[in-house]
């Protein structure tokens, strides 16, 4: 799974339920595995969590991208080249805005993004089962459905 610094506090309790199935959760996120430590001590997060920094982890299941691929418009994303909105110019005012609360540009902000990625083991060989990407990681964060049903919704 690879994930942007989202609401992760659902993962630590269906971590033993799923263990109890033989599922493992893990995340994987591109910041320096130090940094991702101290992020998951400060919030008493147990589940594994991982860094896919310096590797091809991200760029292979299409959540990271190069500057290079979004300068030329060839960024493929949930089964699609462009149309969404972090591949827009001008960038919509929300995308602008959670870029400025991460403490980026808008531009820095879009090269990573959502996605989920299942993989089963047998004999030794790891094979990719499933990907999902934008809304289809939403089930994932209990916010997003408490957000969904309220006034204004998620937006």
């Amino acid at each position: 799974m690879s994930v942007l610094l989202v609401d992760r506090d659902g993962f630590n309790g269906v971590v033993i339920h799923l263990a109890n199935h033989d599922v493992t959760l893990a995340a994987v996120s591109r910041a320096p595995l130090a940094k991702l430590r101290g992020y998951k001590q400060r919030m008493g997060w147990t589940f594994p969590w991982a860094s896919s920094l310096d590797t091809d982890f991200n760029f292979d299941f299409n959540v990271s991208f190069t500057e290079e691929q979004q300068r030329e418009g060839r960024i493929d994303y949930n089964y699609q080249r462009g149309g969404h909105a972090m591949d827009m110019t001008p960038v919509p005012e929300p995308v602008a805005q959670l870029a400025a609360m991460s403490g980026t540009d808008a531009a820095t902000y879009g090269r990573d993004r959502p996605g989920l990625s299942a993989f089963a083991l047998e004999d030794g060989i790891v094979y990719h089962t499933y990907s999902t990407y934008v809304r289809g990681v939403d089930g994932l964060w209990g916010m997003y459905q408490w957000l969904d049903r309220a006034p204004i919704g998620a937006q």
